[in-house]
């Protein structure tokens, strides 16, 4: 089958460019052919080894936007994703692949589609949305009401369950996640059957991914410090910041705790080889966010830490469906402070104990989110009728 994927998403790098990255090794290693389709002048941060075409109207970021400037981005954002629908419409017409996949959508991306031409594709296409949470939801009904009479278009929802906070639609697909994985230091990740530890007498436990404020990393690293553990322990914190607000935060926090030998702080994105060597060199994940969000959007470094075998310290608000299922470490109660120091400690005082059943849990819960399973069921939709 010719896959065509559809990305739109200017980003530095990050959980979308390994995603991509899911969708494309995992389909050519089921034998088809795939093939991106991209806005002019669309840098990639990774070489995915496949053809690319290049669609007219440039991609817009928001990164370091003001509002105002954001609000005409948006705009424009909108008027060139219609000249990118109309594009992959003659294509579809003309029989250069067989179907559509659209990796990271939203109900902004069907909202468009409702007034394209392309609603009217002769081919499958597959708009893949992360989550959807309350607010976002009578949107995303809107728009899939709409669309109902026009079977090629597909709509996937990255869930835990078997509908969307209570509805279900015939052209709505729930289904879950897939676990991101080393795909370039372990070779072939699939045969992997353990993590891998540091192999030091000191725990090292890793804080990664794109800092945010919400993510409240003072409370975390008070309740680290305020820890009393029975063996060596360390801590690297690293982050990525999109916006200046969020760099010039991150940078207070390296400044107020800079002092603490055991704690070391990483203030730059990390991507591919560097990106994965970094949590491969950790014994377990900190995810210490709290924010209503998490509770319906997947989050990238707990399916991170499921591909990677590592354990993991996290708030009970992300995805808590998966701890409910899996025991993969330990949860705290979002918001509570006392909740998180208690946490920490056992976690760390325990973690010797309680790293073979760890283990063989990420193990249990990699089979049911593995990245071929995921592709498989993506390409079923393709060839379904």
């Amino acid at each position: 089958m010719r896959l065509a994927i559809m990305e739109s998403i200017t980003s530095p790098g990050g959980h979308e460019v390994d995603f991509d990255r899911i969708i494309v090794d995992e389909c050519k290693a089921l034998g088809h052919e795939v093939v991106f389709y991209v806005p002019e002048k669309f840098v990639f941060n990774f070489e995915y080894g496949v053809p690319i075409r290049y669609l007219s109207g440039e991609g817009i970021s928001y990164t370091n936007m003001g509002r105002v400037k954001k609000i005409v981005s948006s705009v424009k954002r909108e008027i060139n994703r219609q000249r990118w629908y109309r594009q992959m419409f003659k294509y579809a017409c003309r029989d250069q692949f067989d179907a559509i996949i659209v990796p990271t959508s939203t109900y902004r991306y069907l909202r468009a589609i409702n007034i394209n031409v392309l609603k009217k594709s002769p081919i499958p296409i597959i708009f893949i949305v992360h989550g959807i949470n309350p607010k976002e939801a009578p949107h995303f009904y809107k728009e899939v009401e709409k669309l109902k009479d026009f079977p090629n278009i597909k709509i996937v929802v990255l869930t835990f369950g078997s509908d969307v906070l209570g509805r279900t639609f015939p052209n709505v697909y729930c289904t879950k996640p897939p676990a991101y994985i080393p795909r370039d230091i372990l070779g072939d990740c699939e045969e992997k059957g353990e993590s891998i530890r540091s192999h030091s007498q000191t725990l090292t436990l890793g804080f990664f991914g794109q800092y945010r404020r919400e993510k409240k990393l003072d409370a975390f690293l008070d309740a680290f410090l305020a820890g009393k553990y029975t063996q060596p322990v360390e801590l690297l914190v690293q982050g990525a910041t999109m916006k200046p607000e969020d760099s010039i935060d991150f940078e207070r926090i390296i400044q107020k705790y800079q002092g603490h030998k055991h704690i070391k702080f990483l203030h730059k994105g990390l991507f591919g080889k560097e990106w994965q060597q970094a949590i491969a060199n950790v014994d377990a994940l900190l995810m210490p966010y709290s924010a209503a969000r998490y509770q319906y959007h997947w989050a990238g470094m707990l399916f991170t830490a499921i591909g990677y075998q590592k354990p993991v310290v996290l708030s009970s608000e992300i995805n808590p469906e998966v701890l409910q299922e899996y025991e993969l470490g330990c949860a705290f109660q979002s918001g509570d402070t006392q909740s998180l120091f208690i946490t920490i400690e056992t976690f760390i005082n325990t973690f010797s104990e309680k790293y073979p059943l760890y283990i063989k849990e990420l193990a249990r819960a990699y089979t049911t989110y593995s990245p071929s399973v995921f592709a498989e069921r993506l390409v079923a939709l393709c060839t379904k009728r």
